[in-house]
């Protein structure tokens, strides 16, 4: 058995009483074998002193797919960003195009301490997403973008109902829990102004009889809201609800713009909302009432969105980010540190349907997590509380090491699953590929 061991780091537990303790952390494999003062040999022994050791970073909702695209979509509302720039390229991406689009962001999300994410692919070639998933070792939980509706959706991302289910079922079987678990597939239609209804049933009927998770996108537009109402006559929650889709298994991405009745279906049926502040206000999309829906028990977590929508994927600006923007509506004490720092991990894992696996450090869980390094003079004097110095002070550039099943996939500087040089070769020949064929 291979084992690892990280001596002297203050570790940020997350465990059920948040203790924050200085020690060992003994990993054997893909788990958390022992935390505390560790005595005996094993395989490579880190010295982390003066370092801080954190459970891996979940993001909730990512589009690996469009990382290709950052910097190209800059300044639109959301509706014209996806028409105009978005859904042409995704349409024009090819396997290879695709693949270094992923292993990009997969290596931004390693430099950043991310260990997990919700991800959404696009309409085409899903296969190389999670090839690319499984060569980086990321734990993911990704499925094929379904769209087979709707007059704005380019031909290229339009597909008929059946063949696409039918893709999207081959993929589960040949993906979900794959690579010792850490590979997961979700059913993703992309939001309601893009799938038919019998779509959205026949998802609904496939992920009960999978048992595997729903995500999509909901009430982050005011004029894709008022859409959804004027398609559907119902609004984004209700209509989800309508569907028999609103439950624990189905994760929404945004919610901004929900009234009274939509807040209670989340609170009463456990819908996952995910929260991605940056790109919230990147595209003037809004603010979502986080601190209130917390207060109703809704589960929220933190994810950066796409890169073309944000321009980074980078959770400890999400987590300082969401922090402020709350303040700003509802007084200096809403979300504080702890809370928020809270929603970037367990509420991640939860979301995922993986919180008895990730999201803390704690023996018998899964070995990810990250060291951060907060040695530095934006992170000196300390503040005294761990929490706020992480959220409101750290950043993604202080994490030195990234660790996800028990192997360390970024190191001082150097990730060890990709070849970074050779994504960003990669990425900058195909670029101009994509744009030729999606012309424009």
């Amino acid at each position: 058995m291979a084992t690892i061991l990280i001596k002297d780091a203050l570790i940020v537990t997350m465990n059920g009483k948040r203790q924050v303790i200085e020690g060992d952390i003994l990993i054997e494999n893909d788990r958390i074998k022992q935390i505390g003062r560790t005595q005996g040999p094993a395989d490579r022994i880190i010295s982390a002193k003066g370092q801080v050791a954190i459970p891996g970073l979940v993001q909730g909702h990512v589009h690996l797919c469009q990382t290709l695209f950052r910097g190209q979509a800059d300044d639109l509302a959301l509706l014209d960003w996806l028409e105009q720039r978005i859904w042409p390229l995704e349409g024009a991406h090819d396997p290879e195009s695709l693949y270094y689009s992923v292993l990009l962001g997969i290596g931004e999300l390693f430099r950043g301490g991310t260990t997990a994410v919700i991800d959404m692919g696009t309409v085409h070639h899903t296969g190389a997403v999670f090839q690319a998933i499984a060569d980086a070792g990321l734990r993911a939980v990704s499925g094929k973008c379904l769209m087979d509706w709707g007059e704005a959706v380019p031909a290229s991302l339009r597909e008929s109902t059946s063949p696409a289910l039918q893709e999207s079922v081959d993929l589960l079987e040949k993906w979900h829990n794959r690579e010792n678990g850490r590979i997961k597939y979700a059913f993703t239609p992309r939001f309601a102004i893009s799938c038919s209804e019998d779509l959205l049933c026949q998802v609904r009927e496939l992920s009960c009889r999978y048992q595997v998770l729903v995500h999509t996108h909901a009430a982050e537009n005011r004029v894709e809201t008022a859409l959804v109402e004027q398609e559907r006559k119902m609004r984004n929650v209700v209509y989800f609800e309508h569907l028999g889709l609103a439950g624990p298994d189905l994760i929404l991405a945004h919610c901004i713009w929900l009234n009274r009745e939509e807040l209670a279906i989340l609170q009463k049926r456990q819908v996952k909302v995910v929260h991605c502040p940056s790109s919230n206000l990147k595209l003037g999309s809004g603010i979502a009432r986080v601190s209130p829906m917390l207060g109703r028990g809704i589960p929220v977590s933190l994810g950066a969105d796409g890169a073309p929508c944000n321009n980074n994927l980078d959770q400890f600006t999400e987590m300082r980010t969401a922090a402020l923007i709350q303040k700003v509506r509802y007084g200096p004490q809403a979300l504080p540190a702890r809370q928020v720092f809270t929603m970037a991990t367990l509420g991640g894992a939860q979301a995922m349907g993986l919180a008895t696996e990730i999201g803390s450090l704690e023996v018998g869980k899964k070995a990810d997590l990250a060291l951060v390094d907060l040695r530095k003079l934006h992170c000196t004097p300390s503040a005294g509380d761990i929490y706020a110095q992480l959220v409101y002070q750290a950043y993604s550039s202080d994490v030195t090491l990234t660790m996800v099943d028990g192997r360390i996939v970024y190191e001082k500087g150097r990730l060890t699953t990709i070849r970074a040089r050779e994504v960003i070769k990669q990425v900058n020949k195909l670029l101009p590929r994509v744009y030729q064929r999606a012309g424009i």
